[in-house]
Order: structure tokens, then sequence, then C-alpha cells
């Protein structure tokens, strides 16, 4: 009889996959170099540079410069072995120090999968990544302190990837994790991987590389494109993202690698659970032998079996160790997960076809290729989990031990796709890992394969449009895998990077498939530590007292005092210090007499942020506006506005995504609390809004309610009475914008960007109307959008705003002045109601007005 193997130890959960924060890799836009701190690294006279040109000639024009600023270029510019490369770099380094590296052999696009043999394939990662890893370990006792340099190139696109269009050459990817994990294992050097679009040009980008080189320290990933610098963050999105996710079921046919990992035969099991569905499943391990007592003595009886295998190591006549012991158990492990797979596939009903196949071997790997079309005909999700890991600085990396992490995932997904031929691809999904997306030291191979597999998924999007490309970046997961043994635990948590809860692991594949149409790469983790540390105190701004940013932050706008710096997941970061007894937005703006940031400055601070970078740029709109929770002065005291920034481009238009922070010490707590109250998108366009106009306001015919029975309901002091009276004008509600109003601010010269006291007058309006007709009053919970048309100190005649009530309870206004020129327009404006009710003696004037 054949030997019982349990089911697996962990079983997926879509709860617990869906409490895992979703983020994903965007691009967000960097500041101009001219913004930026030097980078510690001089070129000059007596600098001698290694240089890997690229074919298209920007090596040429690079070495020209770095020739012309007195450098002494070492031009590699054949396409040697491994050892000839070493050979050569020994004998430059007898002739004195090497000061940096500028690598551009990704700068050339590679030829499709389709038109590649394997020996092409692998010539081409010989080119780019395997002579890069002979470099720098040659030259890492060179390049190790500050004032040294590597740069690589990449031709990915100018935003590395991650935009609609897909990598270009994704090979770039290797390049990149490599470049990523060199920084983390010098920290000191200057470290960047440049990506460009395809160009004709190469003057211009050898310009860039050399500016690269001199300025910014507080990047790695950098790209240009659309005229922009670029640089790859951060976002969380949410998995259901509209689109018709799969359905998996008896039909569905899986191609899976690495299937006798534990993890990967755990992952393996939830999606049979859920399909049923036909599973080839490929590893290096042998088929399993179902028969085989060992394997249920490894899941029961593993110390005794542990002895048994030491005795019949000696029985055999070998020296038996524990070192032997422990690969004899990694063999049997691997099986027993390998039958594990196959045993929970059969039992959801499904066909399991095993292969034990070297996904290295090309030949073998077309044969395997060959059944599964014969069998399937297709394959609706092939997953490639297949890989190992051995982490080890790079001096102590041998060749051997580099090609073989690196040739596992890289050659493997070659074979693959190589040998799809015309058979449909429904989606494929790759395991890459933190170490592919961050770059991490001791993995220059594993950062590298995985890169390169995150950056191929992307290129389907350009070159296999119905294909579902999904690349996962996975932290280290607790409780099953390697990663869960032995010392790695404390490891991460010294680092501060959260274990993956297994079940939250084994279910994400299946949420991904099936929630929406994800087409991306996820980071999978929680707690990510150390991996979003900044390179740079600065994020590599230059923030010197008579820097460009300083002088703006001092000087214009009411918001913002101080620069603390531009990170690369946080953004760009100011902060400014309020005292409620000195400014009158606060003074006058007292609930139950604590002071409170009215919701319209914190639009003003979000605006003022958005434009710090981009002062050529105008306030266009501000979108999807949420207030979230109050920001309050407690004891009157003053208080620290923390603004947050991420940016991009949409269309012609830059937009910032945008956060206000406080930070709180509250008592028997060691760490701040930190809260966000004002979350916006701001929208800054090339051209000043176009003026509009909109017919006048009706005449106020009939009935109003004063501003002394308004602030009779209202809580605002005189700076924040923008009402002087309201009317009712068929299904509006005009207010009139109070004359003489004190000063907002101080100091008073100072301009706001957001107009925030007319956008408060529709806030006062709406709430005449809501009040009046519902005997409720709402605070300002969030806004779909407010445009700005023009500057109102240009108005003719008094400012009214004309406010609509929507039928979802939410409003519309317009600011306009006596002459009908439109100045503001708000859209989607709702609030939460204050649970205490109102006295009907002052509700009486407003009710009289609106019903």
């Amino acid at each position: 009889a054949q030997p019982e193997i349990s089911a697996p130890q962990f079983r997926g959960d879509l709860q617990a996959s869906a409490a895992i924060p979703r983020r994903v890799p965007v691009p967000f836009l960097r500041p101009e170099l001219t913004l930026c701190k030097a980078s510690g690294v001089t070129l000059t006279a007596g600098s001698r540079v290694v240089v890997m040109p690229d074919q298209g000639g920007v090596g040429k024009a690079l070495i020209k410069r770095l020739e012309k600023l007195g450098a002494e270029v070492l031009v590699i510019e054949d396409v040697p072995t491994g050892e000839e490369l070493v050979k050569r770099l020994e004998a430059w380094k007898a002739q004195g120090e090497i000061q940096g590296v500028f690598w551009l052999a990704a700068l050339d696009e590679e030829a499709p999968v389709e038109n590649m043999k394997l020996a092409d394939w692998k010539a081409a990662t010989h080119l780019r990544v395997k002579l890069l890893y002979h470099t720098m370990r040659t030259l890492y006792g060179h390049i190790n302190q500050p004032g040294t340099f590597l740069v690589s190139a990449t031709r990915l696109g100018g935003r590395h990837g991650y935009d609609a269009a897909g990598a270009v050459a994704p090979l770039g990817g290797a390049v990149s994790g490599f470049t990523k994990a060199y920084k983390r294992e010098q920290p000191e050097v200057l470290v960047k991987v440049v990506d460009f679009a395809p160009s004709r040009k190469t003057a211009q980008l050898a310009d860039l590389l050399i500016e690269e080189t001199l300025l910014d320290p507080g990047v790695v990933e950098v790209g240009y494109a659309e005229e922009r610098r670029w640089t790859v963050g951060l976002a969380e999105m949410p998995a259901e993202d509209g689109r018709l996710g799969m359905t998996l079921g008896r039909e569905t046919v899986f191609l899976i690698t690495g299937a006798a990992g534990s993890i990967v035969s755990a992952i393996t099991a939830d999606l049979a659970d859920a399909s049923g569905g036909v599973f080839h499943l490929l590893d290096l391990a042998p088929r399993p032998d179902p028969g085989n007592p060992d394997l249920v003595r490894f899941a029961n009886d593993k110390e005794n079996l542990k002895k048994d295998i030491f005795q019949r190591l000696k029985d055999s006549g070998q020296r038996a160790t524990p070192a032997m012991v422990e690969k004899e158990l990694a063999s049997l492990e691997r099986q027993y997960a390998a039958l594990s797979a196959i045993r929970a596939v059969e039992q959801a009903g499904g066909s399991a076809h095993y292969y034990s196949v070297n996904l290295l071997d090309g030949a073998a790997m077309d044969a395997v290729m060959s059944q599964v079309r014969q069998t399937s005909g297709r394959i609706d999700v092939l997953l490639h989990a297949g890989g190992l890991e051995i982490s080890r600085l790079l001096p102590d990396k041998a060749p051997g031990e580099f090609d073989l992490v690196f040739d596992v995932k890289s050659d493997g997904w070659f074979n693959l796709l190589s040998n799809l031929g015309d058979m449909p691809l429904g989606a494929a999904v790759v395991f890459s890992s933190i170490a592919g997306r961050f770059g991490n030291g001791g993995q220059t191979d594993y950062s590298s394969a995985n890169d390169l597999l995150c950056k191929s998924i992307s290129a389907f999007r350009r070159n296999r449009p119905d294909t579902r490309g999904i690349a996962l970046d996975w932290t280290a997961w607790g409780g099953i895998g390697m990663a869960a043994r032995g010392s790695i635990p404390a490891i991460m948590k010294a680092a501060g990077i959260d274990m993956l809860p297994p079940e939250a692991g084994i279910a994400f594949i299946r949420r991904e498939l099936s929630a929406g149409g994800t087409r991306q790469e996820v980071v999978v983790a929680q707690g990510l530590g150390m991996m979003l540390n900044e390179f740079d105190e600065s994020g590599g701004l230059d923030l010197g007292e008579n820097s460009e940013l300083a002088r703006q932050a001092g000087t214009q706008g009411i918001m913002n005092d101080r620069v603390v710096g531009m990170g690369l997941y946080s953004g760009l970061t100011i902060e400014k210090t309020l005292d409620p007894s000195e400014q009158p937005f606060l003074y006058d703006h007292q609930i139950d007499g604590t002071p409170v940031l009215p919701g319209v400055m914190g639009i003003e601070a979000l605006s003022e942020a958005a434009r710090l970078l981009f002062p050529d740029r105008h306030l266009a709109a501000v979108e999807e506006v949420n207030f979230l929770a109050p920001f309050k002065f407690y004891r009157n005291e003053p208080r620290t506005v923390t603004v947050q920034a991420n940016f991009s481009l949409d269309g012609e238009d830059i937009v910032a995504d945008c956060r206000l922070l406080g930070t709180r010490q509250l008592h028997g707590q060691a760490a701040p609390q930190v809260s966000t109250h004002f979350t916006a998108r701001v929208r800054l366009s090339a051209t000043a809004p176009e003026k509009a106009k909109y017919p006048l306001p009706a005449p106020m015919n009939g009935k109003s309610v004063e501003a002394e029975d308004i602030y009779r309901l209202y809580f605002h002091g005189p700076a924040y009475r923008v009402l002087e009276r309201a009317w009712r004008s068929g299904e509006q509600v005009l207010g009139a914008f109070a004359e003489d109003l004190p000063e907002n601010h101080r100091p008073v010269e100072r301009i706001t960007l957001a107009s925030p006291r007319l956008i408060e007058l529709c806030f006062q309006t709406a709430g005449i109307w809501e009040m009046g007709s519902k005997s409720r009053m709402g605070l300002p919970h969030g806004i779909r959008r407010v445009e700005f048309h023009g500057d109102p100190a240009a108005a003719k005649g008094r400012l009214h705003a004309a406010v609509t009530p929507n039928p979802d309870g939410s409003f519309d206004a317009r600011v306009i002045d006596g002459k009908g020129n439109h100045f503001l327009t708000l859209a989607g404006y709702h609030t939460s109601e204050l649970p205490d009710p109102i006295a009907e003696d002052i509700l009486s004037p407003l009710k009289q007005i609106v019903n």
C-alpha cells in the first residue's frame, strides 16, 4: 500500500492575503538636477574610469567627454570571457586606483525571445551582466568609498518599465538588479542605474550620464522620459481593478516550475483546491516514488530517519557526516513536497503530470514543452517559481555560484518562453523577491535574475499583449521554506522586515489571478524596514542656506517653512510650524475652544507643496480631497504640519499625490503617533487656466439670512466669517462674500495659491442649505474636484458662491463676480454630520430661506 502523505501544513486564506499591503512599483518624478546636491564624485585629470560601451554610440560620446575632462578612460572594446576580463582589470588596477565604472552594454536592445537560440540568450546575458559581475568583483576593493562610482545604463523606456507601454529591452533588468544589489553592499559608493527611452541621441545621453554621476546621491534608479527625470516608488493599489479576473476550473491548465519546493507545493495545492485543473509540474528532483517509506518517515519520524540515513552511509563505506545526512534529507524534502503537490491535485479531482527536468537543459525543456503541447494544447497559467538563493558578498561569490543562481531563473525562463511556439498563454506569474525590487547585499546574482524576470513581465505589455504578466516580489516567508529556518528570522527582525504569514502568501497568486486583471509587478510584504531607508538624508536635494529650494520655502507661500527632503517613497517632504496665537486662520477657527486647521488651509498647504518644485506651473485643480481627521492644536500650543507629495505625469499635467501629516507624542508611548489628516491630488498645468464666464447670480428677491444669524450657528471668528448673507434662487443657494475681512494669515504680504477663503465661502454656503433643509450641521469630509479659473484679485464687483445640491447629498459650487467672471469651481463636496442637534430658534432663519 502507498504511504499516506499528509496535507500541506498551511492552507491559503484569501482574507489573510487581502490583509497584506498590496504595493506596486510606479514611476515618480524626480527633481531637476539643478535642485540636487553634489554626489561627492569629481571627474578631473587623474580620474581613471572603466567604460563598457554600447554599440549605439553613447559610449563613444561619453569617452570623448571624459577625456575632455582629463580622465584616463579604460575601455572594454570587445566581449572577453570572464577570465580574460579579470586579467585585464587586474593589469589596470596595478597601474593605479580606479575611481569608477560606466556600464552601457544594456543600452543596446536585444532580439525578441522568439528570434533567439539559447546560445544567443546566454551571450546577451554574458555581455550585460556576467561581465559586470566580473568587473565589480575584481574592482570591489577600489569602488568601495565616497567619491567612487558605478553608473550603469539601460533601455527599458525611461521609467524602468513601470509605465503602461512596458519595458523596451528587458535584459536591462539584469543590469538594474545587479546595480541595486551593489549599492546595498557598498552604501558609500555613488551607484545608479540610468534608464532611457529608445533614441538615436548619443551626446545628450552621455551628458546626462556624467551629470547623474556628479549630482543627486539620493537615488539609485533614475530615468529620462518625456523630457522629465523619473525614479521608481511604491503605491498601494487594490487587486480588484474593475477588470474581469480569471475563472479557475477543471479546464484550467497550469505549468509550474520549482514544483518540489515546499512553498510552491503549498501554492499548487491551493490552486488545485480552487480549480481541480490540469497541472504540469516541473522540477529537478526525481519523480517521487509513492512507495518510498522514507517519505512518510520524513514527515512523521525525521529524527530516527536521520539516524538511519547516517547508518546507511556508513554501511555503504562512505565517511558519514552531518552535512551528508542533511543533503539526503534535502533531497527527500523536495520529493516529499513534490508528492504532496501531486496528491493535492489528484484529491481535488485534477490531473498531475510530473517532469523531472533541468531548467538549464534546452533540449530537455524542448521535449517537456512538446509533451505539454501534445497533452493540453495551451497553458492558462505559467508559474515560474524555480530558483535557488545563495547569499555571499561579491568577493566571496565564485563565478560558478553566480552563474548557477542567475541561470536557473534566467535561462529557465528563456527555455519556457522560447518553446511556447504558438501555444496560447493566458497568464505568466514569475517569482521575484524584495532583493529584485530593492537590491540586497550578498544577492547580486539573485537580484539580477529577479529583476530580469520583472522587466520581462513588464515587456509582455509590449510584445505579448494577450498574456497577463504578473511578477511577485516576495519577502521572506515565515513558517515554511528555507527562510523560516536558522538565523534568518532573527536577521529579518533586526532589519525591521516582517516575515510573510504563509496562509497569506499561499493564496496570494489565486487572488491576483481571479480578483482582477493584474498586469504588473507587486511587492508582497508587510513591514519592509531597512529596504525603505533613504540613501541620503535629504533625498539628494540641495538644502543649503543659499539653495534655490531654501529660498523658495522661506519667501513664498504660507504653509511651507522648511524643505526636509525628497524621499524615494515618502516623496517631497515640507514642514511648517504654526502657532495658533499668531495665525488668524487658527485663532478664528476654533471648535470647543481648540484651534483646528481649516480644511481649506490644508488644501492650501498641499497646493503649495505640489508647486514648490515646479514654480513655472499653474495650479489647475485639486482632486479627490479627503478630510480624514481634524488637525487640532491642543492646549493652544504650536504644532508642526508635515506635507508629503509624490509626483507623476497625467498627459501634459504634473500631478502630485499629497498627504498632510501630524505627529504627536502621546503619554506612555515610546514612539510618536503619526496621523494622516488630509489627502488630495494636486494638478499643475503648463498654461494658465482659461478664463470662464457663468450667468450672473440671481439678485436677492425676497428673504435672506444675514451674517448675524449665520454666525450664531457657525463657530468661526472674524477672519473666517466669509458669508455676508445668503439667499435661495431656484434650486441654488447663493452666498455673498464678505467685504473688509480681517487678514487670513501672517505675514500678510504672502499670497495664497488655492483661494482658501473662497473655498470656505462654498463650504459655508452649502452648509446654509444643509442646515436649512436637513436640520443638521456637517464638517467637510471630501471634495471630488476643485478647479481654478483665474485670479480673484481681478474680480469686478462682489464675489458670490452659487451652490447646487445634488441628489446624492453632495454639493457643486461656483464662485463668480458681478460680471459673471468665473474664478473657482467645486464639484462633489460632501460633509460628515455632527452628532449634536441644533436649536430650532437659530435654525429658523435658514429654514425660511431654503424652504
